[in-house]
């Protein structure tokens, strides 16, 4: 019998997932849920080839990390078999707490609670299902095992997270600027004082996936029309909830019912059993069919909100560099209000301003150390000759004012 299972991946090939602890996390009911959530929310509505899941980032991310694992053991850095075992079962779960449309729901149907706490509260429920094997994965992924290095593999400036969405997402999407090296970078990692650092002949891999990534930024996850149509989904969730709390009915699925009729945060999940399972039942499809259902509803703009998501109908967008003036937002909701027929107050529900603020690399939070022939290690915003690091982290911030098209 085959000590592997073979899963062929657009943008890697052939992924080889050992028999045992990490295929059964993968056939984990809630591994699987991640193949019925997209990785990139909406941004679909730009590029329609980004269709691809979170199910599918998961497991390019521990295909990098394995090569990763075996890169560094090759340069004679000490991984026990159970310590890679470990670091490879967290970085397949990192995402597994992730809700429908990325993002989206976390301060719209839940508040106060990320989902990487509702990942780790995931990640504990799949270690009570395989007896307690997981423990060591939960300690690394938590930064608590005396090997950093490890927990840096699954979150920092050069985790194997980061590496897998740039490639695959650059892939689906054809946004060639943020294909990266992703196999030079791994070949170039070293570990010095338990700390993860880059050869000095990699530099330019480096500087390339710098650059790559504010290109992502802007131009796919941050792109203007993915911004205002994930407003609608946003404004639409709000409307719904604020019907369900005026006593009025509004069709639902069990599980999104839950999170529209409850106000849900931290608290509420540390206090309701319930409240995990209801979450793990929420994706994708969960949000459209209840989408088509109000498209016919009687309230105007309910209706509204779910027929601009369905018939892409998008939310105008203007970016400024300023704060839109109080006056140019009270303009707007008095014109929307008096369009469309409805309250002035109401007219709220079909706008939205927002601060989007983005650092590409933060010198002081997790810098990049790029390591010399000579031993000394200096950050990349020093060894670098080409990268203009004052520029690269930089804060952008751009408003982005939002509007129902009258």
């Amino acid at each position: 019998m085959n000590d592997f299972k073979v899963i062929n991946d657009p943008v890697f090939g052939f992924i080889k997932i050992p028999r045992g602890l990490l295929l059964d996390i993968v056939k984990h009911p809630l591994f699987q849920r991640l193949s019925r959530i997209n990785q990139l929310g909406l941004a679909s509505v730009v590029y329609p080839g980004a269709r691809h899941t979170r199910f599918q980032h998961s497991l390019g991310a521990f295909h990098l990390m394995s090569e990763a694992i075996l890169s560094l053991q090759h340069k004679g850095i000490f991984i026990f078999d159970s310590e890679a075992e470990a670091v490879e079962a967290a970085i397949l779960m990192h995402d597994i707490g992730h809700g429908p449309f990325s993002h989206v729901l976390e301060n719209t149907l839940i508040s106060g609670i990320s989902h990487e706490d509702i990942s780790l509260l995931m990640m504990e429920q799949i270690n009570r299902d395989l007896g307690g094997q997981l423990n060591l994965a939960i300690k690394i992924y938590k930064d608590q095992y005396p090997k950093r290095f490890l927990h840096q593999l699954i979150s920092s400036q050069l985790d194997m997270d980061r590496l897998d969405y740039l490639r695959r997402d650059s892939f689906f999407t054809g946004v060639t600027e943020g294909n990266i090296g992703s196999a030079r970078i791994i070949k170039m990692l070293n570990v010095v004082d338990d700390r993860l650092v880059v050869d000095q002949k990699g530099i330019y891999s480096i500087e390339n996936y710098l650059t790559s990534r504010r290109l992502m930024y802007w131009q796919v996850y941050l792109h203007k029309t993915a911004v205002a149509c994930e407003k609608v989904l946003v404004n639409m969730l709000t409307r719904a909830k604020d019907l369900v709390r005026q006593g009025k009915p509004v069709f639902a699925s069990p599980a999104l019912a839950y999170f529209l009729q409850n106000d849900i945060d931290a608290r509420w999940f540390e206090h309701h059993e319930e409240a995990l399972r209801r979450y793990e039942e929420l994706d994708d499809s969960d949000i459209w069919s209840a989408m088509k259902a109000w498209k016919n509803s009687d309230d105007k703009l309910l209706s509204t909100l779910a027929t601009d998501m369905l018939d892409r109908h998008l939310f105008r967008v203007e970016v400024l560099d300023e704060p839109p003036s109080q006056q140019r937002i009270d303009e707007l909701q008095s014109q929307i209000a008096t369009s469309m027929g409805i309250d002035r107050e109401d007219a709220r529900y079909l706008m939205s301003v927002n601060t989007i603020q983005k650092d590409m690399y933060a010198v002081d939070d997790d810098s990049i150390g790029i390591l010399y022939k000579d031993g000394t290690i200096r950050d990349i915003a020093e060894a670098s000759e080409i990268l203009n690091v004052a520029l690269l982290s930089k804060k952008i911030r751009k408003y982005y004012l939002c509007y129902q098209r009258i």
